[in-house]
């Protein structure tokens, strides 16, 4: 692979500039992980893209290569998400910062991935419109990240996460092909492939253009700093306020040792010896927040609040809201090292959750500092350890990973807005079956069949698309039903029976295995259907020449991953089944007639015995075994796509 890799130097130079393709080893080390420290990885190649069309490029090279590539924003997200592959190229978005366009008639906005989320509001501001997604690091990170990572913050209780704010993505798929998902009206028709892209943590494409809504700046704010004694207290005022019909544009709550850290940072002035703060922000129509305003001190008091501070002047509020957004940066002050978690709950379980972490806190040893967004139950425990102490880091991960078993028992997430990337992919079979995890890959197969997009991310055992198999031990349902696809290095493949026998290529030892203990000893469980050669071309399976075996296979079929896929027929099959549903290219005057008819019309694989008179397969058409010898597939071109 550094071969490879050096191969591309050249290449990249000539689309993104020299000054912008890194490959000194020091300089690498500077994007070798994001936000989410405990995960490093020095990436072989950095570039830096300029233009949609340098981006496009870049992936080209990288899927002609079979080299994998993630993309990077400003390198603040906390899941590993943007974490670099070893043996890959790291796109890094930064360049393209560019307001493309702030239209305030149909009150959207048209920006490149990489100018950062408070940006878009400011921008907007002089037109009366703000951005509402409002993570706590928006003063830095990225709206291209936020689109990866689905993003929410502070006020997405009541306006919403990032895929409700996006109407249009340009995107780079996996194949280097640019193209738009939805048409920045928001309205879609079909597939929702924006919905599908927006979250999919940057391993379904590279988005180069955005398109988001922007929303009228409201008449009145206001903001209510309320003290409690407890989180106990402030979790059922959070309660009472929804019950009573309120729908608040945020409502934030920090515990006494988020508060402290807060305090050391930024001194934001709140209550003194406060076991609690829940900040509540009321916005809208100044009519309609005053009503809301009296209810909500009212119901605020009735919880057992010690102070309530209200703001209405803007720097005032902005004063409130410091310590909030820069409690986790605020905790390095308390604690030389922490895992900021990120779990979801329902609200009528927060006093119950927040039970349970103290009692594992005080179980361990480890302290925990507890900042959420309680509106929406978006848990952000932070788990504080010393990792010069033998033993602190271990214990920290384990209370980590039973903060987020507490929050699926009772009915919540492992993750609300930061993502899963590598960080958390080890839980996902805990909120998954293997069935569901499948599907999510299917899905991504769809995309990206070659698994070169940010591969590694989300998926604890990685299955289709060639990649290494899991504990999978039977073809996926929806694969035997005839509903989906794999693809293994490359090659598109179906479940076989035992005839008509061809040259075939077996999935993995463990699939093997499972023929075994079956009864079906050693025929194939599925058949290699096509592959395509840089040109697009179709090759038949089983054509002569013969196949090497293990990683020079890999190598080889590399050149051919990333390729279009011939196009699929409803209700009738993939166009490389020939003439007519359920014909696999045969023609009158049996099986085998018409061999080269077939070829000069480019019509599909004809799976069966060879013609009569045809000549017997040499060495190069055998298969896996010697019962294979003397079978093999006609060596008809596919049909490809107009």
């Amino acid at each position: 692979m550094a071969a490879t890799i050096q191969a591309l130097v050249p290449r990249m130079r000539d689309i993104c500039g020299a000054g912008n393709v890194i490959t000194d080893p020091l300089d690498l080390r500077t994007y070798e992980c994001d936000g989410l420290t405990s995960h490093r990885c020095v990436p072989a190649l950095v570039v830096l893209p300029g233009s949609a069309a340098e981006v496009a490029a870049v992936v080209a090279e990288c899927a002609r290569a079979g080299v994998p590539f993630v993309a990077r924003g400003s390198g603040t997200g906390l899941s590993g998400g943007a974490l670099p592959h070893e043996s890959g190229v790291l796109i890094v978005m930064s360049r393209m910062r560019a307001i493309v366009e702030i239209d305030p008639v149909s009150r959207r906005a048209v920006v490149e991935p990489g100018v950062t989320n408070l940006a878009v509001s400011k921008a907007a501001a002089p037109f009366g419109l703000f951005y509402a997604p409002d993570p706590s690091s928006q003063v830095v990170c990225s709206v291209g990240g936020n689109v990866a990572e689905n993003s929410g913050g502070a006020h997405c209780l009541k306006n919403g996460f990032t895929v409700h704010h996006v109407t249009g993505l340009e995107i780079v798929t996996p194949s280097g092909e640019l193209t738009w998902l939805g048409d920045g009206t928001g309205v879609t028709t079909g597939y929702d492939l924006l919905g599908a892209f927006t979250g999919s943590e940057g391993t379904l494409g590279i988005v180069t253009k955005i398109v988001v809504k922007l929303m009228p700046v409201p008449e009145v704010v206001h903001l209510l700093l309320v003290a409690y004694s407890s989180t106990a207290e402030g979790g059922r005022a959070v309660s009472d306020i929804i019950a009573a019909g309120i729908l608040p544009a945020a409502i934030e709550m920090m515990d006494a040792l988020s508060i402290e850290a807060a305090e050391e940072a930024v001194h934001c002035n709140y209550p003194a010896g406060a076991g609690a703060v829940l900040l509540v922000e009321l916005d809208g129509p100044a009519a309609e927040v005053e009503a809301e305003l009296s209810t909500v001190r009212a119901l605020c008091e009735a919880a057992g609040a010690t102070e309530i501070q209200a703001a209405d002047d803007p720097a005032e509020r902005a004063g409130i809201w410091a310590g909030r957004k820069s409690a986790f940066a605020a905790v390095g002050r308390i604690s030389p090292a922490y895992i900021v978690q990120d779990g979801v709950v329902p609200r009528t379980s927060l006093g119950a959750v927040l039970a349970r972490i103290a009692t594992l806190s005080a179980e361990a040893g480890i302290r925990v500092a507890n900042v959420f967004h309680a509106g929406d139950g978006n848990l952000h425990p932070l788990v504080l350890y010393d990792d010069k102490v033998p033993g602190q880091a271990e214990a920290a991960e384990k209370v980590s990973g039973a903060i987020l078993d507490t929050c699926l028992e009772h009915g919540g997430s492992i993750t609300g807005e930061h993502g899963v990337g590598v960080d958390k992919s080890r839980y996902m079979p805990r909120m998954f079956g293997a069935d569901d995890l499948d599907t999510m890959q299917l899905v991504r197969c769809a995309f990206d069949p070659a698994g070169l997009c940010n591969p590694g991310k989300i998926f604890p055992t990685p299955r289709l698309c060639g990649e290494v198999p899991g504990h999978r031990r039977a073809p996926h349902p929806a694969v035997v039903a005839g509903q989906a696809e794999i693809f293994l290095y490359g090659h598109r493949t179906v479940v076989a029976s035992r005839r008509p026998p061809g040259s075939c290529r077996c999935l993995p030892v463990a699939h093997r295995r499972h023929r075994r203990r079956r009864g079906l000893r050693g025929d194939p469980l599925v058949r290699r259907r096509a592959v395509f050669d840089r040109r697009g071309v179709g090759v038949a399976a089983g054509g002569g020449g013969g196949r090497a075996r293990g990683g020079a296979a890999r190598r080889r079929d590399r050149a051919r991953l990333g390729r279009p896929a011939v196009t699929l027929r409803p209700d009738r099959g993939p166009a490389l089944d020939g003439p007519g549903g359920g014909a696999r290219g045969r023609r009158p005057g049996g099986a085998g007639a018409g061999r080269r008819d077939d070829r000069a019309a480019g019509r599909g694989v004809r799976l069966g015995r060879p013609a009569t008179g045809a000549r017997r397969p040499g060495r190069g058409d055998r298969g896996r075994g010697g019962r294979h010898r003397n079978r093999r597939a006609a060596a008809v071109p596919l049909r490809c796509p107009a």
